[in-house]
């Protein structure tokens, strides 16, 4: 398959009369979005609430982060199985809103939701303080249940990127970047000095709120399978999740996935990308055993040389990593994991809670265990009254004047295991 990205560069966002772009100006209506968000019969209200970078704003507790795309040519539309039909997506061309998401939050839903400081030393840890943020606070209708408030949050935000994403449709880009990969003999063939190197994707998919859709199906309910890349790009992967905010991968990472990116950029120079396998982190063993089994069995297939393989979360979907990383390796083919650690804050306890010595070349994200002041902020979208009881945070968490001690797996996108921030570590 082969997809263009238009990148539209967004520098600001205002509210207007019309929803378009103007001068690099992304403007919302925000009576709009109001009417879309509000045809679902289960939230009561929602506030519209603007967050620009550098602005003293602290966003919280957030749900999801979506970037807003727009297919232009080619099969389907965004977020097929879901917004649209369940078509294949990965060709033609898509434009992008670059440098605005939308982002859900309001009343919390469970406990691992996340913070976004817009300023501040909280808005190091976070890509999504560089942003031009619509944000949607979300007010569900008294007595739903959570599992239905988490639904009904997160089809709001990705109906609002689609409606926003559509501004961007008969604007020229800025930039096209161009991403194709061949079927798979055909795409062998092209480079045959070059590494074959494959990505296997582990996607959150434990249930309790703790779940992922491929194409609208709840992943935990497939066996690996092979995708092309740019499917991902066009929204065939979802966040439904609320894993600790520092390592959840919002719909916003599987749309911008840094590995992806990068493996690209390296495509047909010193290696040949052939492709991704997706697989779950399951809760029972047998699972586990069925769901790491297909991935090796995959990367073989494939005649991989070498795999990278990212995890999301930690705890429990440790077993599966290593389970991967370990059955790839029997195979003869060389593995990459990338993951965080949570070490205790000092940094001197066990990073994973589960480990391999096949598992001897690892990318990490930083310890989610450290601990950070966040300084208060002069607006807060959504509500901070939460935060002694997220993860991450402990009684006395928020101080009276508003600033908040906090360990890093608070702030979303802190410690992303796909690579998408700044942070790491190194051993001593």
């Amino acid at each position: 398959m082969k997809l263009e990205i238009g990148n539209i560069l967004i520098t600001d966002v205002q509210f207007g009369n019309v929803t378009k772009v103007e001068n690099h100006v992304l403007y919302v209506n925000k009576a709009e979005i109001k009417t879309l968000v509000l045809e679902d019969e289960r939230i009561e209200n929602v506030t519209i609430e603007l967050a620009r970078p550098g602005e003293s704003k602290r966003i919280t507790p957030v749900k999801d982060v979506i970037e807003p795309r727009v297919k232009v040519s080619g099969n389907g539309s965004m977020f097929p199985g879901i917004i649209s039909k369940v078509d294949t997506v990965g060709c033609g061309r898509t434009h992008v809103l670059k440098g605005s998401a939308i982002v859900t939050c309001g009343k919390i839903v469970g406990f691992q939701e996340g913070i976004i400081d817009m300023t501040g030393p909280g808005a190091d840890y976070t890509p999504f303080s560089k942003l031009n943020n619509v944000c949607l606070v979300i007010e569900p209708i008294a007595g739903l249940k959570q599992y239905d408030y988490e639904a009904a949050a997160r089809m709001a935000g990705l109906k609002i990127a689609t409606y926003v994403g559509n501004a961007a449709k008969d604007i020229e880009p800025d930039e096209i970047q161009v991403f194709e990969t061949k079927p798979m003999f055909e795409q062998s063939a092209a480079y045959p000095e070059l590494p074959k190197v494959g990505y296997v994707y582990m996607l959150q998919t434990q249930g309790l709120l703790h779940d992922t859709y491929v194409y609208g199906v709840d992943a935990k309910q497939i066996v690996p399978t092979i995708m092309y890349p740019t499917e991902i790009m066009d929204g065939a992967i979802i966040s439904g999740n609320c894993v600790s905010a520092c390592d959840k991968n919002t719909t916003y990472h599987h749309l911008n996935n840094p590995i992806i990116q990068n493996l690209y950029k390296r495509h047909g120079k010193d290696l040949n990308f052939m492709g991704i396998i997706i697989t779950n982190e399951n809760v029972y063993l047998a699972d586990k055993e069925r769901s790491s089994n297909f991935t090796a069995k995959l990367a073989e297939f494939l005649g991989l040389d070498g795999v990278i393989v990212s995890q999301e979360g930690f705890g429990n979907p440790d077993t599966d990593l290593i389970m991967n990383c370990k059955k790839i390796e029997q195979t003869g083919i060389k593995t990459v994991i990338v993951t965080d650690e949570y070490a205790g804050r000092d940094g001197l306890s066990q990073s994973l809670a589960d480990a391999d010595v096949k598992a001897d070349a690892v990318v990490t994200g930083g310890n989610a265990n450290e601990v950070i002041i966040l300084p208060p902020m002069e607006t807060i979208i959504g509500t901070d009254a939460y935060i002694n009881t997220i993860a991450g945070g402990f009684d006395g968490s928020l101080h009276e004047d508003g600033s908040i001690k906090v360990e890093i797996q608070a702030i979303t996108g802190a410690t992303n295991e796909l690579g998408f921030n700044k942070l790491s570590a190194k051993s001593l």
